[in-house]
């Protein structure tokens, strides 16, 4: 009898998390590495004490990796690009009898954005092999920042990301649906128009924008400055999600994050969305930037994981100007 897999909630139980150690200088350039690099390794020590966390790093830097990250990270060596395991590393997939496997897709580094990405593209059956996990392959450019699921069939994801021409210029909206449908499980896609209006990188990745907290409740990133481009466009976001009925037939209910924090370095302005959290087992990673707002915007998100412990990391800002937050740079494995 077949066992139907599909993508669980990232609120399941999880074996472990795995991070990528920063790399590119072009993306980091002079002191921003290290200061990245510290970043990463304060996230892994904090999710460490919850649950499992392998660093994936770059052959020659595993020393550097594992001095900074401590003795209860896992530092295992695997040639990457760059540091965004959310988006090049597998998804996960699980049967009700146990069985999970690592789903390969397609990556081009956001549109063939940020060259070389040799590596990162194969890093995900890479990262499978030395794991002794079961991969499959699926020929769609695809990045796991570009959804959200609650585990029973629904997702979350953007017009912007997933119809643009710079990933597969060839489907259809119904064909990628298809597509996700063999390979994640998917059953219902909500699409949002809208990433946030400065997310140029990754064309509107909806981890920046909408999660799922859990079946029929939808977590939305707002922006209370009306004088923000995305004032507008995480209004109609939430006003399109208001309402939606998923697979299962719920009338979702959405919970508005209302403040967008901005940061500002050597002239670049990136935003800081606290809707670029992780979920793991018994905890909520919000990334924060100092905002006067952070305390009542992680309360906010806390009431919508009762039972786990919600923190702010202040590493938004830099892991931004690279062109992501904590959910970018992360990817669990679920458990069996």
């Amino acid at each position: 009898m077949n066992d139907p897999m599909r993508m669980p909630g990232e609120f399941a139980p999880h074996e472990r998390t795995v991070i990528c150690w920063p790399t590119r200088d072009a993306i980091y350039p002079g002191p921003l590495l290290d200061e990245a690099r510290a970043a990463h390794a304060e996230l892994a020590q904090a999710i460490a004490r919850y649950e499992p966390v392998t660093m994936i790093a770059p052959p020659g830097t595993a020393d550097d990796a594992a001095e900074r990250c401590g003795g209860g990270v896992e530092v295992v060596e695997i040639p990457i690009d760059d540091s965004w395991f959310r988006d090049s590393g597998p998804i996960y997939v699980t049967g009700d009898a146990g069985a999970r496997t690592a789903v390969d897709f397609a990556f081009n580094a956001w549109g063939e954005k940020f060259p070389p990405w040799d590596d990162d593209a194969a890093v995900a059956r890479r990262w499978a092999e030395h794991a002794g996990h079961d991969t499959t392959s699926v020929d769609l450019v695809f990045e796991g920042g570009s959804i959200s699921t609650d585990g029973e069939g629904s997702f979350v994801t953007t017009i912007q990301c997933l119809m643009h021409p710079n990933r597969n210029p060839t489907l259809t909206r119904a064909r990628i649906e298809e597509t996700l449908a063999a390979a994640l499980g998917l059953e219902s896609m909500l699409w949002l128009p809208h990433g946030l209006a400065l997310d140029a990188d990754t064309d509107g990745h909806v981890d920046n924008v909408a999660a799922f907290a859990r079946p029929g409740v939808l977590v939305v990133q707002g922006c209370d400055d009306p004088d923000e481009p995305d004032h507008l466009l995480m209004d109609v976001n939430r006003r399109i999600a208001d309402g939606w009925v998923d697979a299962r037939g719920r009338s979702v209910a959405v919970v508005e994050v209302p403040v967008l924090p901005f940061r500002e370095r050597d002239g670049v302005r990136v935003p800081v969305p606290y809707l670029n959290y992780y979920v793991g087992n018994g905890f909520v990673a919000v990334p924060t930037c100092g905002h006067p707002a952070d305390a009542d915007m992680l309360a906010i998100i806390a009431e919508q994981y009762p039972g786990r412990d919600a923190f702010g990391l202040d590493v938004g800002e830099i892991l931004a100007i690279g062109g992501g937050g904590i959910h970018c740079v992360t990817q669990q494995v679920p458990a069996v």
